[in-house]
């Protein structure tokens, strides 16, 4: 969440920031925050001086007892009990404007980077970068931008040739459990492995840290990153338990950092985890449910940063790259979107988006998302950092990115390597898990 120290100070860039992510009634909310911590502010105050005085009576009742004022010492007495139950009252009062202001806080987004474009939608991104043609950024280079490839009929979109050839199927998932939980078998399955077993491959050598984390986690590790309260109805929640399956594996790996004060020659720290991931998608429809195009239950390799602000720019670059260099090596076509405020994710302050070309749906199919939150997920997780210099502690920046996602990947991968005689080309970085070149 964003800190009061960014709202007083940095007043006009808040509302600014609010204003391009299209957040309704900015000024009015941040007017709000600002007046409940004056209140707290005069509460604190009031709280303040009656200690004193308290503290002072406190300090003159021995001195009456000793000068045989007796009258003044009770006198004094009574006034300090008094100012006991009036400042357990004011206590009260600031604990709960606090809390007041927390949630009022927790119900605004984070304010996008300058370098963010202008935007209400998806159609407003702007297309930085692709494999496929050179590029100007801009907004202009989207929706009318001519560098998708060549249109090929006779392709067979992934979940015809998934069932041709005995990879995944999707009615024996419904069977069990229902719409958007697909069965993988057999060399499907292999696929699947072979690809976390190649990005984790990928990661270790780009110095992450592989972690094992519970992919059930609890109301306090949701809050932490921001899914709760804001997406609290895409996240399947346990209720007898009140837990929550997690919807990537970035809320119990950046959760190992809360409540944490880490030494500054520590960072950047750099974990990379491969989990099950759980979304309700709510609201999904048509084509965008076809097939992998949107599951509720998938496998993904995260990579999550915790950095400092001076440096965390650089590990952002860092990330992109190493996903970049992942979709390379698997010879799929893509391009790069730098997220409009409009279009990005409540916690992010600035994002980008990978997309592979799907061959028989002629489609873009987003495959990772790279964010840098700068400081307010760690605002809410209590995550900081000490400054080897002074020793004084500072919020940390946290960031993360899908490298990769796995049911886009593998519909990518069989739609675009497929050969005309019904088989599946492997990708060669591929191969050494797969143990065949070809799928048939």
């Amino acid at each position: 969440m964003l800190t009061l120290k960014l709202i007083t100070e940095q007043y006009d860039r808040v509302i600014a920031g609010l204003n391009k992510k299209h957040f309704a009634d900015a000024k009015q909310a941040i007017d709000a925050v600002i007046a409940k911590d004056q209140e707290r502010k005069a509460t604190q105050q009031e709280l303040d001086a009656n200690l004193a005085e308290a503290n002072k009576l406190a300090k003159s009742i021995g001195m009456f007892m000793k000068n045989g004022q007796k009258e003044e010492a009770e006198t004094a007495k009574a006034r300090v009990a008094e100012l006991k139950g009036i400042n357990k009252d004011l206590d009260e009062k600031k604990t709960s404007i606090e809390q007041e202001i927390t949630t009022m806080l927790c119900q605004i987004p984070n304010i996008p980077y300058d370098e963010v474009p202008e935007g209400t939608c998806a159609e407003d991104n702007w297309v930085v970068k692709s494999n496929l043609k050179e590029c100007v950024v801009g907004k202009d280079t989207v929706g009318n931008w001519d560098a998708n490839p060549e249109i090929d009929s006779a392709k067979l979109p992934h979940w015809e040739l998934a069932k041709n050839l005995n990879l995944i199927d999707f009615d024996l998932g419904v069977k069990i459990t229902g719409a958007g939980f697909p069965v993988y078998r057999g060399l499907g399955a292999r696929l699947q492995r072979a690809l976390i077993n190649f990005f984790l491959t990928e990661a270790a050598k780009a110095g992450y840290e592989e972690i094992m984390p519970p992919t059930v986690v609890n109301k306090e590790s949701g809050y932490g990153t921001g899914q709760l309260p804001d997406k609290e109805g895409q996240m399947y929640h346990c209720e007898l338990d009140d837990f929550y399956l997690i919807p990537t594996a970035e809320v119990p790996v950046t959760n190992i950092y809360r409540d944490v004060i880490i030494d500054e020659k520590e960072l950047p720290i750099k974990n990379c985890a491969y989990t099950q991931c759980f979304r309700r998608e709510a609201g999904s429809y048509g084509k965008d449910v076809r097939g992998l195009n949107r599951l509720h239950e998938f496998s993904k390799i995260e990579i999550v940063r915790i950095d400092t602000p001076e440096h965390s720019a650089e590990s952002h670059k860092e990330m992109l790259e190493h996903v970049e260099g992942l979709l390379q090596k698997l010879g799929l076509p893509y391009r790069i979107l730098r997220l409009c405020g409009g279009d990005q994710s409540f916690t992010s302050a600035v994002c980008y988006d990978f997309e592979v070309w799907s061959a028989a749906q002629h489609r873009w199919l987003e495959v990772s998302s790279v964010s840098n939150f700068d400081t307010y997920q760690a605002n809410r997780l209590k995550c900081r950092y000490r400054r080897a210099s002074d020793k004084k502690t500072e919020l940390c920046h946290t960031l993360n990115g899908s490298a990769l996602a796995l049911p886009r990947i593998v519909a990518s991968i069989m739609e675009n390597y497929q050969q005309p005689d019904g088989s599946i080309k492997v990708p060669e970085a591929l191969i050494p898990w797969m143990g065949v070149d070809v799928i048939k």
